[in-house]
């Protein structure tokens, strides 16, 4: 994940997905690399765009809501979000909003 995910012209959706972590790693870094490498092979799919300094914040951006519920059901994507609940994750919540509008530099 380098810089700003290039994203088409409006309307796209975001899940945007905010988490707190639990101490150590416990293969949460491999775990997330893949998902991204994962991710990024569905359909649908536009882009990627993360931060975590303390607070993690994960955007993924995608075509439509066909394609989101996709990924949430795909069966590597969900033992990640198993694992997420049990061992990872102190605390997260997943918004999806339609995007309307962009601009920027």
């Amino acid at each position: 994940m380098n810089g700003l995910a290039n994203t088409p012209a409006p309307p796209y959706y975001a899940v945007i997905f905010t988490s707190l972590r639990t101490e150590g790693d416990q293969g949460y870094g491999a775990m997330a690399e893949r998902m991204v490498e994962l991710a990024a092979q569905q359909p649908g799919f536009l882009g990627v765009e993360s931060a975590r300094d303390g607070l993690g914040i994960t955007v993924s951006y995608w075509t439509d809501l066909a394609s989101i519920a996709a990924w949430k059901a795909n069966a590597e994507h969900q033992e990640a979000q198993h694992r997420g609940r049990e061992q990872w994750y102190a605390g997260f919540k997943t918004r999806i909003a339609r995007v309307e509008r962009d601009y920027g530099m």
